[in-house]
Parts: C-alpha cells; structure tokens; sequence
C-alpha cells in the first residue's frame, strides 16, 4: 500500500495536488482510486476521500466501474495558466530571431489536448516564403500538421508524453498527405523517440513535405513539454543538419521555457544569446 504521509506542504492541500498531478501522469481518460493512489504515493482510503469531495466541486467526475477523469475545472484552471503565458510579441522575436540565425522558417507548436492529443501551430516566421510551397494547404493544416507522430515538431512534443498518451497517438494512421519520409513503423518511430529524450532534439527529413527537412526541440515549462519550436530549410541546403542549427533551436525551445516561467528577455523581446 502506498504512503499516505505528505512530503511537505500543507497537509491536505497538498496531497490533493499530488491526486490532480497523478491524472496527468498516467494519462489516459479515466482511472481508478488504486491507480492514482500508486502515482500520488498515497493510501486508497485517502485518495478516495479526496476524488468524493473533487466530485462536488467539478474537479473530477465519476464514471462507471469505479473510475474518475478530470473535470471541467481543470481545463478551466489550464486555460487560465495560459491566459498569463508569454506576451506573443515576445515569443514571435524569438522565432524571427531563429530564422535569421539559421537561414530557415521558423514555427512554434504546442500541445493541443482537446480531441485527442495533437500539435497546432501558434507562431511563425517564414519572411516572404509562401506556405504552399510546403504543402501547407487548409487540408494538410488539418492533418500532417496537427499530427504527433509525423514531423520533426511532433515528435519532439510526443517523446515527452505519458506511454499511455503516445499509445493513443500511435494507434492514429499516418495522414495520407505525410511526406516520404514519415515514420510508417511504429517500431521505428519509438526507437525514435529514445533518439530524442538521448538528444534533447529532433531531426526530420521529408516527414511533413517532400523536399524540406527539419529539426525541433521540445518547449516546456516546469518539467511538462508544452510545445516544440522547429526550423524547416530546403533538403538541398540542409541535407545534414549542421550543429549551428541545432544549438539555436535548442537556444530558442530554452528561452521560450524561460519566458514560460516569467524569466528575462531582451530589450526587444529577445534573448540576448540569439544576438
């Protein structure tokens, strides 16, 4: 049986904190009190009493067979982080600032939950590029775009996620419109995923159009991955991605965090390191 002690905090409070945290561990829709009394390290009785009074309050719901899943409250509580996240100016300085140092376009996604798992892009800075030469077309927005398991940005997102969450998104098909280099094993693409977490970066070559290649690295704000900023360049000029690109997506996923967490920019909004 698992502890029911606190380890620090205010008692109660913080042991219904440790509850809320336990759903994002194991993913999934709905668990039951053994469960997130294992991930939360403490004693079912305890868990129970508090996944009761989270019922009333909107925290959790109950559904059959003795499980519970999140809330509409918590989402509520999400949304409203969000809501205070990074000033877009500030953001948006970042990724132009990325693509002037690397030559390539620069995109920010993040972690779309609703609707199942899926990444959707917030920010870009592509100069005078036209998205159709990528194959961006309202289609493939909705498709190869929004997919974890295709693309560099992708799977520099699902490489931080929850097994159970990645199982989900792997028992997704390819979108028909992937490029040719997409990942169709799925063995493959998890020997991937190790590469990533081993790395801290993400390469992709021909995943999401044919004839651009990427690199991505994921963005996250207290130990959770958030999104992932990447950098597309043609596959004749970026056949093997040099380490200049690498460090500065990796330089500008660190200062996204940053700026995630209320940290320093910039004059202007960028980081003094991307000058």
């Amino acid at each position: 049986m698992a502890s029911s002690g606190a380890v620090g905090g205010s008692g109660h409070a913080e042991r219904v904190f440790r509850v809320q945290r336990a759903f994002t561990q194991l993913g999934g829709r709905a668990h039951g009190p053994g469960a997130l009394a294992r991930a939360a390290d403490l004693d079912d009785s305890t868990v129970y009493r508090i996944l009761q009074s989270g019922v009333h309050q909107g925290i959790f719901v109950r559904e059959g067979r003795g499980l519970y899943r999140l809330g509409s409250a918590a989402p509520q509580l999400g949304l409203k982080a969000l809501a205070h996240s990074p000033a877009p100016e500030a953001a948006h300085a970042l990724l132009e600032a990325l693509r002037r140092a690397t030559g390539g376009l620069a995109f920010l996604y993040l972690l779309a939950p609703f609707g199942g798992a899926h990444r959707q892009c917030v920010d870009m800075a592509v100069g005078d590029s036209d998205l159709t030469e990528l194959g961006m077309t309202p289609r493939a927005v909705q498709t190869v775009e929004h997919s974890l398991r295709v693309g560099a940005a992708g799977r520099a997102i699902l490489a931080y996620l929850p097994e159970t969450i990645q199982s989900e998104v792997l028992d997704r098909p390819v979108p028909a419109e992937a490029g040719p280099g997409a990942y169709q094993d799925d063995v493959r693409l998890l020997a991937s995923l190790d590469r990533i977490r081993a790395r801290g970066y993400a390469l992709g070559h021909e995943e999401c159009a044919a004839g651009w290649n990427e690199c991505a690295a994921p963005v996250t704000w207290d130990g959770l991955v958030m999104g992932s900023v990447l950098v597309m360049k043609p596959k004749q000029i970026m056949t093997r991605c040099p380490v200049t690109v690498i460090e500065a997506v990796e330089r500008t996923a660190a200062d996204l965090a940053d700026l995630g967490r209320g940290g320093p920019a910039g004059p202007d909004g960028n980081d003094s390191r991307m000058k």
